[in-house]
C-alpha cells in the first residue's frame, strides 16, 4: 500500500516485543467540549459537569468531567500506542482520587506489571496525573496483546458537531436580563401555541400580556392546554380582525408598547397597524429572523422573508436599514451585511444583482448607515470564508456575515426553513419598522421559538423607550 508522505502510522507492539517494566504515555487537556461531547455519547447528562450554576454548589464547587473520561483516555492509550491495535481488553479497575476540571492536563501512563506467555495476556498499572503533578486516577488493566504486527495509518475521528439550543437559548435570554417587562398586546391568542407561546414570556419577566380576543374562546383554549390564566388582562373583541385593530388602537396611544401575534394572519395584523398613522415612522416595515445555526459561528439574522414579496430598491434600502438598526441593539457594533443573489458577479441578466451592487453604492454614499455591506455575494461565499478564498473574492463581509439581505421573500423563506429544518437552526423573528416593534411567530414555531421572539421585540422596545422619546422602527 502505497502512502502519502504525511500520513501518520500508528504501529502496534506484539506480545513478544513487550518486556515488564515497559510504559507509554498519552497527554491531553479537557475542554468543556469535551465533557459536552461525553455527555452526548454517553447519555450522562448529569448536571454536575453540565450546569454551572448547580455544580458551583456542589461538593466540588464547579463543573467536572465525567470520571469514565479519565477512563476513556486510558483505554485510547492501550489501543493506539502500547499495545496498539489489535489489542484486546480483558478487565480495568480504577480509583478515582481528584476530579479534573476544564483546562486540566492530563497525563495518562500506563506501565506492565505482568506477562502470561500462556494467553498473551499483560496486566499494566495505570495512573494518570493532573498538570500539578496529582494523581487523580489511578487502576489495573488486564489485556489481551496482539500477536501479528501491524502498521497502519491512524484513523482520523469522527467530526462531533457539538450545539446546545439550551445554551443559545439562555445566551439570547440573558440580553435582557435586566430589563423590567413591557406591555404587550397578544393578538387574537386562540391556539394553545401562541397563548403558551405568551405566557412563557410573561413566565421568563419579558411581558406584561394583554391577551386580545374572543373570551370565552381564549379561556377554553386555556383550561385545555392548562395554562393558568389568573391576574391576566383579557380584552373581548368578537374575532380575529377586531382584535387586530384594538392593538393596533393601544400601540397608537402608548398603551402597549410591543405587539405579539397569535392565531391570525400576519397580513391581517400588519393591515391593522399600517391603518395607525400614528404607528407609521417613514420606513418600510420589513420582518428579520434571527438564527442560531449549528455551523455558523455566530448568530444570523436574515431579512426580509417574510413580509416584502418583491421589494423594491428603496423598499431593500430601509429593509436593510431596519436590520442593521435591530442587529446593533443585539450588541453588533458594526453590522456586515450579505447581500444575496445567485452569483457573485454583477450580471444585467439577474435584476438582484444590479440591486446589489447599487445598495452598496448607496452605503458608500451614505444611505444607508451604521454597517458594512458587500454583494452580490452568494450564499456559499457570504458565509464561508474558504468558498471566498477559493473564489478569489477579497471582502470584509464574506464569511463573517452577520445579516443575510435576500432578493426577495420567496428565496427568503426557502432559505430560512432549509436552515431550520434541514441545518437544525433555532430561530426567532420581529417585524420592524413601526413605531412598537412586532414580535412575530409561525404556527410551527415552538415554546423557546416564541419567548425567543418576544425577547427580541422586548430589546427594541427598551431601546426605544431610552433614545427616542417618539420611536422610529
Amino acid at each position: 500500500m502505497n502512502l502519502p508522505s504525511d500520513t501518520e502510522l500508528i504501529e502496534n507492539y506484539t506480545f513478544s516485543e513487550i518486556t515488564l517494566g515497559q510504559s507509554a504515555r498519552l497527554l491531553r487537556t479537557l475542554t468543556l467540549e469535551d465533557i459536552q461531547a461525553f455527555a452526548a455519547v454517553s447519555g450522562d447528562t448529569n448536571p454536575a459537569h453540565l450546569d454551572s450554576v448547580y455544580a458551583s454548589d456542589s461538593l466540588f464547587h464547579g463543573v467536572i468531567a465525567h470520571g469514565m473520561w479519565s477512563g476513556a483516555l486510558i483505554s485510547a492509550l492501550l489501543g493506539t500506542q502500547f499495545p496498539g491495535p489489535g489489542t484486546i481488553y480483558q478487565d480495568q479497575a480504577l480509583h478515582f482520587v481528584k476530579p479534573v476540571r476544564v483546562g486540566d492536563t492530563l497525563t495518562v501512563t500506563v506501565t506492565v506489571t505482568s506477562l502470561n506467555p500462556v494467553n498473551n495476556s499483560v496486566e499494566l498499572d495505570c495512573r494518570v496525573f493532573n498538570q500539578r503533578g496529582e494523581l487523580v486516577l489511578s487502576g489495573v488493566a488486564k489485556v489481551l496483546a496482539p500477536t501479528n504486527k501491524v502498521r497502519l495509518p491512524r484513523v482520523a475521528a469522527p467530526r462531533i458537531q457539538l450545539f446546545d439550543p439550551l445554551a443559545r437559548f439562555n445566551d439570547l435570554l440573558a440580553l435582557g436580563h435586566q430589563l423590567e417587562a413591557v406591555r404587550c398586546a397578544v393578538v387574537h391568542p386562540c391556539d394553545a401555541g401562541s397563548l403558551s407561546g405568551a405566557m412563557d414570556a410573561a413566565r421568563y419577566g419579558l411581558i406584561v400580556p394583554v391577551l386580545i380576543g374572543p373570551e370565552v374562546r381564549i379561556r377554553h383554549v386555556a383550561s385545555e392546554a392548562g395554562i393558568d390564566l389568573t391576574g391576566v388582562e383579557i380584552l373581548p373583541v368578537p374575532h380575529s380582525h377586531a382584535a387586530a385593530e384594538k392593538a393596533a388602537q393601544m400601540a397608537a396611544v402608548w398603551d402597549v408598547e410591543m405587539l405579539m401575534k397569535g392565531s391570525l394572519h400576519t397580513d391581517e395584523l400588519i393591515s391593522a397597524v399600517l391603518a395607525q398613522p400614528a404607528l407609521r415612522t417613514g420606513r418600510r416595515m420589513s420582518h428579520v429572523f434571527r438564527f442560531d445555526v449549528p455551523l455558523y459561528h455566530k448568530p444570523l439574522l436574515i431579512t426580509d422573508a417574510a413580509l416584502n414579496i418583491h421589494p423594491t430598491l428603496k423598499e431593500k434600502v430601509d429593509i436593510i436599514q431596519n436590520a442593521i438598526d435591530f442587529a446593533r441593539v443585539l450588541g453588533v457594533t458594526e453590522p456586515k451585511v450579505a447581500i444575496l443573489s445567485a452569483v457573485e458577479m454583477v450580471n444585467s441578466n439577474i435584476p438582484s444583482t444590479l440591486d446589489a451592487a447599487a445598495l452598496c453604492k448607496m452605503a458608500e454614499r451614505g444611505q444607508i448607515t451604521g454597517g458594512v455591506l458587500d454583494g452580490p455575494l452568494a450564499f456559499d461565499n457570504a458565509i464561508s470564508l474558504q468558498a471566498a478564498q477559493i473564489k478569489n473574492i477579497e471582502s470584509a463581509v464574506a464569511g463573517h456575515a452577520d445579516i443575510l439581505a435576500v432578493p426577495d421573500l420567496e428565496s427568503g423563506n426557502m432559505l430560512a426553513k432549509q436552515l431550520e429544518y434541514l441545518a437544525g437552526a433555532s430561530g426567532s423573528g420581529i417585524v420592524l419598522g413601526a413605531r412598537v416593534p412586532i414580535a412575530l411567530t409561525s404556527r410551527a414555531d415552538g415554546p423557546s421559538n416564541r419567548v425567543a421572539s418576544a425577547l427580541l421585540a422586548l430589546l427594541v422596545a427598551h431601546n426605544a423607550r431610552r433614545d427616542h422619546p417618539r420611536p422610529v422602527w
